[in-house]
């Protein structure tokens, strides 16, 4: 087999896996997992807007304000205007949020972030210069996307339209 095919395989099983693992989140949380992350920076970040989270998930605000319309929706997340300024609005996880959020499967990345920062300095350099090498190769260096591994919409633009 030729390099290019090797490399081309390695491709598609990481598209793969990021595929199963949104299929299991789908199936065992009914979250996208761009929710996941929403819905994770809520709790972690306490009283939040949704400028804040915008900045906090690398999503643009309109589709961090799409994901939460659906997410409020569903009951798993409301917003209150805040009682000392009453421009700002604030997004809280419900119970069942909680809930849901607690039963969901971990970030694909998580494991990832885990794992690559157990790499020696010069790994990760590797890695990277590697990775970078290549998506510019297919020509998508130029795409706005969040770090988040999840199958759907790579663009902050089509993000808001497909979530």
């Amino acid at each position: 087999m030729d390099k290019h095919e090797e490399v081309l395989i390695a491709l598609r099983q990481i598209i793969r896996a990021i595929d199963l693992h949104s299929r299991k989140l789908n199936k065992d949380a009914g979250l996208t997992g761009p929710q996941l992350v929403l819905m994770r920076a809520i709790r972690d970040s306490g009283e939040v807007t949704i400028r804040q989270l915008s900045n906090n998930t690398n999503m643009s605000q309109a589709t961090a304000t799409t994901i939460l319309d659906r997410l409020e929706k569903r009951g798993l997340v409301v917003r209150e205007r805040s009682k000392l300024d009453k421009r700002k609005v604030h997004a809280h996880l419900t119970e069942q949020g909680m809930e849901v959020l607690n039963k969901a499967p971990l970030p694909l990345q998580d494991n990832f972030i885990s794992q690559f920062q157990q790499l020696e300095e010069w790994e990760q350099s590797l890695l990277l210069s590697s990775v970078q090498r290549i998506s510019s190769m297919m020509n998508a260096e130029h795409l706005d996307v969040a770090p988040v591994l999840a199958v759907g919409s790579i663009t902050k633009t089509e993000e808001a339209s497909n979530l």
